[in-house]
């Protein structure tokens, strides 16, 4: 090759000229990255779980701690003094209202009685012949055979003759009262605590250790306490025709120490009318019939009372609810064109595995409750009709996301 050939510019490379080669290039990689966005501009929307919510009736419930208390509550304490020969009862069993307890040694109170019926009988003796002689007197004087003073002094001592047959009675009844209070009887019917004494102990009439107690726990009540703050919440929720009360008897469900629901179902006594300075809270009281004694005085159980039905409530599953930075409940639902929109919530209180909302939703809304780490707001996604448990909160639809929190 000369040098005139080496300084010539070639006008072909590989068979072809430099502008065409050039052109087949830019061609390539524009075809290229065409084909390299493709794939992302036609991925399809992410599928999201959703449940399409609706208003409807709802009870309300408040469950609140408390503690049984027996129904009545009787201390046993002795009337007379004496010494206690019997004890007639089972600790711990169950006894009937009248039934004999103890027996104090009655003998001194029987000797008594009979000093008693004695003195009425001698003073019931005297009365006929201060009658008959009261009777002749009369008589006597009116024909002037007696005087005016005689006929007083037979006329006041028929009286004070039947003053004192009526201080004898007074005195006999008095003596059997003491008689049979060497009876101890039960003053209630109920379960009956130990013996503080024993037989053959010395008790005194009224003394201050009772002998023993008895307590009515058929029914039983279950006192609880709730903040004054939920009572006003509830009553302007009432006026205001949120909630409607379910009517003049509140029922009220009983949940034991261990986790239970009690079988029984009472109801709402009473409310007290003023509440506590310190604390903050009013007690109220219920009442539950108790026939197999299951129920104890002292036990700590939480009694779930019955406010309300909301008729028109919107409970949203818990697990579709998360908070934003401020705090605030916020939810995600599918709203037009299938585009994710974000919403604050107003949450008044849990219902079970929901809360109820007052603000931020309404009917027909589809609320994200699986999925929504792929659902950010404005973008576009494939939503699915799924179904939650209401025990759990977890997802139960067959072919929709695992149940986990989204």
């Amino acid at each position: 090759m000369t040098l005139q050939d080496a300084l010539r510019p070639r006008a072909l490379i590989g068979g072809l000229r430099a502008p065409t080669l050039a052109a087949l290039l830019a061609v390539t990689v524009l075809t290229a990255c065409e084909e390299q966005k493709t794939p992302q501009q036609t991925m399809p929307p992410p599928s999201v779980g959703v449940v399409t919510l609706h208003p409807s009736a709802v009870t309300l419930t408040a469950e609140l701690p408390g503690r049984t208390v027996a129904s009545l509550v009787a201390e046993v304490r002795p009337q007379v003094d004496g010494i206690v020969r019997e004890r007639l009862f089972t600790e711990g069993g169950e006894v009937k209202a009248g039934e004999v307890l103890y027996r104090i040694d009655a003998s001194r109170y029987q000797a008594a009685y009979d000093a008693a019926v004695a003195a009425q009988k001698q003073a019931e003796a005297l009365v006929p012949t201060a009658a008959a002689k009261v009777a002749r007197y009369k008589k006597l004087a009116a024909q002037n055979a007696v005087s005016r003073q005689d006929l007083d002094d037979a006329e006041a001592t028929l009286a004070a003759d039947r003053a004192a047959v009526a201080a004898a009675r007074a005195a006999v009844e008095s003596a059997l009262i003491n008689l049979d209070y060497t009876d101890v009887l039960a003053p209630i019917g109920g379960r009956i605590d130990r013996s503080t004494i024993t037989q053959g102990a010395l008790v005194t009439a009224s003394q201050s250790t009772a002998l023993t107690t008895i307590r009515q726990i058929d029914p039983i009540h279950v006192d609880v306490t709730q903040s004054s703050a939920e009572l006003l919440k509830l009553r302007q929720a009432v006026a205001s025709g949120k909630i409607k009360r379910a009517g003049e008897g509140i029922s009220v469900q009983l949940r034991l120490e261990n986790g239970e629901v009690y079988v029984h179902t009472g109801n709402l006594a009473f409310a007290e009318a003023n509440v506590s300075e310190t604390t903050g809270t009013y007690t109220l009281r219920a009442t539950f019939p108790n026939p197999e004694r299951l129920l104890l005085p002292g036990m700590y159980v939480h009694a779930v009372i019955t406010e309300g039905v909301a008729e028109q409530a919107m409970l949203v599953p818990q697990r579709g609810v998360s908070r934003n930075t401020k705090g605030e409940p916020t939810a995600l639902v599918v709203g037009a064109e299938n585009k994710v929109e974000a919403r604050i919530l107003n949450v008044t209180r849990s219902i079970g595995t929901n809360w109820l909302v007052e603000g931020g939703l309404k009917d027909g809304d589809r609320l994200i409750v699986s999925g929504s780490q792929k659902a950010a707001p404005g973008r576009t996604v494939k939503p699915e009709e799924v179904e939650i448990d209401p025990a759990t909160g977890l997802l139960k639809t067959p072919g929709a996301a695992q149940p986990q929190k989204g």
